[in-house]
């Protein structure tokens, strides 16, 4: 159990990244190739209506830090657990699980640095792909950002996530992180992510769901998080989500060695 955890939590910055903006099962499905459609809309079409679904960009800019809780569930290895997560402008980021007989992890970015602490592995500072991944994950106002964050953004077609048409971004970083985003054609909204997470132990695809948004303060957030990898899948719902808290900057940093 403690082995499928450890995989599971080194994942976990994928879901900061799609929310602001981780049980053996078998690996879902490869999703088939977007079919093209004729006058689809640009990325910088797509990503406008994206913005505006959620607030809007002057909507984003009011808030400078957001403080969420809800739950963390693993059902193939019947868990369930308290999740807490911080974030404050312009790119920090941490959150905490709390799990009974595993003990507290925590993965976090102060800026400059990103962190991660769990029981098996003890603390340790990361680097290279996991730290290119949590920063770009940590920018508070990345969701008004994705065009300069991703500069290199291609319409691939139209998919279905669900029951639901979504236009789908083939996105590449500045530093080489490369995205798949699906967009309802609808709503707007990012619904799902793909993409591969760097690990330790190599590079691990995830797929990441988003739906249940909700408005707080103007801006919409997806209160369900699902994630999805060829070993296991996890579900985040938060319950509260507080905007322009008062949150300490020693938070955020890395915590003292036991």
């Amino acid at each position: 159990m403690k082995r499928t955890l450890m995989t599971l939590f080194l994942c976990l910055p994928l879901i900061f990244a799609a929310a602001a903006r981780a049980q053996d099962k078998p690996a879902p499905a490869k999703t088939p190739d977007a079919k093209p459609a004729a006058a689809l809309p640009s990325a910088d079409q797509i990503i406008d209506k994206y913005v505006q679904a959620i607030g809007g960009k002057a909507a984003i800019e009011k808030l400078s830090s957001r403080q969420s809780k809800g739950t963390f569930d693993l059902p193939a290895m019947g868990v369930t657990a308290p999740f807490e997560s911080y974030s404050k402008a312009p790119n920090k980021s941490m959150f905490i699980i709390n799990i009974e007989g595993f003990g507290s992890v925590q993965r976090g970015y102060n800026g400059s640095m990103g962190w991660d602490a769990n029981p098996q592995t003890g603390l340790r500072e990361l680097s290279g792909g996991e730290l290119a991944q949590i920063k770009l994950g940590s920018d508070f106002y990345r969701d008004a950002k994705l065009m300069q964050l991703f500069p290199k953004m291609t319409v691939k077609g139209i998919e279905k996530v669900s029951d639901r048409d979504a236009y789908v971004i083939e996105a590449t970083s500045a530093d080489g992180i490369t995205e798949k985003m699906y967009f309802d054609t609808q709503t707007g909204l990012l619904v799902r992510t793909d993409t591969e997470a760097d690990t330790p132990q190599g590079k691990v695809p995830a797929t990441v769901l988003m739906s249940d948004y909700r408005e707080v303060d103007g801006v919409k957030i997806p209160f369900t998080m699902m994630q999805k990898t060829p070993s296991f899948e996890f579900t985040i719902k938060l319950e509260s989500v507080k905007h322009n808290v008062a949150v300490d900057e020693t938070k955020f940093n890395k915590p003292a060695a036991q």
